[in-house]
């Protein structure tokens, strides 16, 4: 399955599942859970895109949703996912804007 050998699908779905590990309870829980989840799904979905701007869109939302997980993190003080989460917004954020990366 090509998503095997995509390795910003494989960091994001490993980000994914350490985010629900924190176990939030309450609205930042179910938005914790929800956007971890979007950039997964969306990677997925941008890499069957035909066309490179179609990908981009999708890419895009994904950098979104990090970004929201990510504060979502930074309000927690979880450091070492914030981290983590760097490497997959730079892979990300090629895949967006790759002249510039």
């Amino acid at each position: 399955m090509y998503l095997n050998n995509f390795k910003t699908y494989q960091l994001a779905k490993e980000f994914c599942q350490a985010c629900r590990a924190i176990k939030l309870k309450g609205e930042i829980g179910n938005q914790m859970d929800r956007a971890a989840l979007s950039i997964v799904l969306n990677i997925a979905e941008g890499s069957a895109q035909p066309t490179t701007p179609n990908k981009r869109k999708f890419f895009a939302i994904a950098l979104g949703s990090l970004r929201e997980t990510q504060a979502i993190l930074d309000i927690l003080e979880e450091t070492e996912l914030l981290k983590k989460s760097d490497s997959i917004a730079a892979l990300l954020y090629r895949l967006v804007n790759p002249k510039e990366g």
